[in-house]
């Protein structure tokens, strides 16, 4: 079983980095991404994303050896099962990192819980896993949809709470948790808000839907003040596709507070993508307008000749965060001081604005990030994207997320 499941498509890095680092053995990092199939290109970009995160790491004294090895988990449920036992039981990992999807994530963590091995969300959004399913050894190091409806809820009360009207929300996102998390966190966060609101309907096609036309007439029939979508990905281009057939677009505001500002989609769609809408993402290719950022997303194009989906710096951001806390811990020998180190992180990557540093979130081990909402607007400075997002509102998490968390 372990030779055919890896005879796909696999990648391994070796990274000696010449430190003066205590550490005696690589540490060994397991990451699962798909590589194939939906969701490839999110893999992909995860490797490259890893890979300049190791050339930066050789600039700089004191941080371990790394070994990563990257499997292509096909977006596959039972396969990622598989690769992270034979990670843990074969390979004797310390570390899994990755994971695009959060359903896929939930089956993912549960084989991590009861050994030493520490599980690093880099890509996947539900809050599931820093809630219900959370465990010590699971860490995300990346903007959770939680943070994304809150600063989406904010958005709305700062545009739509002028009137003493109340403001008709239609919301249509994929058929499983992610989903419906996401509507669950908004409408939470929106009575947090006050705002007056009246649901104007939900729709939940399933993950990889191909066809949105009923979904579309259905919404315009009731012609809501705001759509927000919780789609992501190919599943978004093709709803903003079909939507462009009709006159969606002209008689309701359409929003995406979590995915819908990806690098992938922008590309995709070209001059396809609608002007005016409200979209945001984890990671922009033209914000925060940064050195850190701009040789981010230059060093990627560099070496793949395309621009990032925000899944590359998720995957940067996974492999700086492991290599310091090891660093600050003396190594992987004393989980509890691993432990420690990880929920005490603080780290400038590329997704953060000048003066302000992620940080960990220690009870539930969720990186506290900026979350920037943009509206599109012409901007062919990134091929083949002619559309970014510009007129920027930028959303600090709050100093009291803990208690918002754990008023459930």
């Amino acid at each position: 079983m372990f030779q055919s499941l890896r005879a796909g498509l696999a990648l391994c890095f070796w990274a000696v980095l010449h430190t003066t680092a205590t550490v005696a053995e690589p540490v060994k990092i397991g990451c699962l991404y798909p590589l194939t199939g939906p969701g490839g290109l999110y893999g992909r970009d995860s490797a490259i994303g890893i890979k300049i995160a190791l050339e930066e790491l050789a600039k700089h004294e004191g941080y371990p050896d790394l070994k990563i090895m990257i499997e292509d988990s096909r977006s596959k449920t039972l396969r990622s099962l598989q690769i992270a036992r034979q990670f843990i039981e074969e390979d004797d990992v310390d570390f899994l990192c990755g994971v695009v999807s959060s359903s896929i994530a939930l089956t993912v963590t549960q084989v991590v819980q009861d050994t030493d091995v520490f599980f690093i969300g880099t890509d996947h959004a539900s809050p599931s896993l820093t809630t219900y399913a959370l465990h010590e050894n699971y860490f995300r190091v990346t903007n959770g949809s939680r943070q994304s409806m809150l600063a989406g809820a904010q958005y709305i009360h700062r545009h739509f709470s002028t009137t003493q009207e109340a403001v008709s929300i239609a919301f249509i996102g994929p058929d499983y948790e992610y989903g419906y998390q996401s509507w669950d966190d908004l409408r939470k966060f929106l009575e947090i808000n006050k705002v007056n609101f009246t649901v104007a309907g939900t729709y939940w096609p399933k993950l990889f839907e191909t066809d949105y036309s009923s979904y579309i007439d259905a919404i315009n029939a009731t012609q809501p003040d705001i759509i927000v979508n919780g789609h992501w990905g190919l599943d978004l281009v093709t709803f903003i596709r079909q939507a462009n057939q009709t006159n969606l677009f002209e008689t309701s505001a359409f929003m995406n507070f979590d995915a819908g500002g990806n690098f992938e989609v922008l590309a995709e769609l070209g001059s396809e993508m609608p002007l005016g809408i409200t979209l945001s993402s984890r990671h922009h290719v033209n914000w925060p307008s940064t050195s850190a950022n701009h040789e981010f997303v230059t060093k990627f194009s560099e070496q793949s000749g395309r621009y990032p989906s925000y899944a590359a710096q998720g995957a940067y951001s996974g492999i700086m965060v492991i290599a310091k806390a090891v660093k600050e811990a003396g190594g992987t020998d004393d989980p509890s001081a691993l432990r420690a180190a990880l929920e005490s992180i603080e780290i400038h990557l590329p997704e953060d604005p000048s003066g302000f540093s992620s940080r960990m979130d220690p009870l539930h081990h969720q990186m506290l990030q900026v979350q920037a909402i943009g509206r599109t607007v012409q901007n062919s400075n990134y091929a083949p994207a002619t559309v970014q997002l510009g007129d920027w509102e930028v959303f600090y998490p709050p100093e009291n997320w803990p208690s918002l968390i754990e008023s459930e």
